[in-house]
């Protein structure tokens, strides 16, 4: 087989139909976008408008609240993914394993708000984690393999906290 003599099956992809070329064509004169009106004319941005009425997203309720001050947001990483870095000898499984050394081996690209654990196998090699979260099932099959993990608090769960501790000592001021 030779990359010159592959190619889709017959009809895969249609070539574009060309507009505007003729009676003949069978899609010339107005090209296919009716008769006069707005519609027919380039430049059309309408999604939305409903003639006039009330339209859908102005009818609706809003609803909901996101409080972006207070979320977290984890890498999140599975036990695979740590025993593949072991085994490609990216990650020392002997040493604490922290977001800075996730980075080194390039298991996580960046530290947001610090690692969370996820579970789905079980472990072979012995972790000792220092990470903002894990699952149950991650704390288990580490501890059944005989590593540790230890939660460190870290990003804008630590801020959070601290404006807590701020605002509790504030309120005792006041009493």
């Amino acid at each position: 087989m030779k990359l010159n003599g592959i190619s889709d099956n017959q009809g895969a992809s249609p070539s574009r139909k060309r507009v505007g070329r003729g009676i003949g064509s069978g899609m010339g004169k107005t090209g296919g976008r009716g008769v006069k009106g707005q519609k027919s004319r380039s430049g059309v941005s309408i999604n939305g408008f409903e003639g006039g009425q009330m339209p859908i997203y102005r009818r609706l309720p809003k609803r909901g609240f996101s409080n972006a001050m207070f979320t977290s947001d984890y890498n999140e990483v599975s036990i695979a993914r740590l025993e593949k870095a072991v085994e490609a000898k990216k990650l020392d499984a002997g040493k604490t394993v922290d977001a800075a050394a996730l980075k080194a081996a390039g298991v996580i690209r960046r530290e947001r708000d610090g690692v969370r654990i996820l579970g789905g196998s079980d472990a072979s090699s012995k972790f000792t984690l220092e990470v903002a979260g894990a699952s149950k099932g991650a704390i288990a099959a580490i501890e059944k393999a005989g590593g540790s993990v230890k939660m460190v608090q870290s990003g804008s769960v630590k801020a959070a906290e601290v404006a807590a501790e701020k605002a509790a000592k504030s309120a005792a001021k006041k009493k």
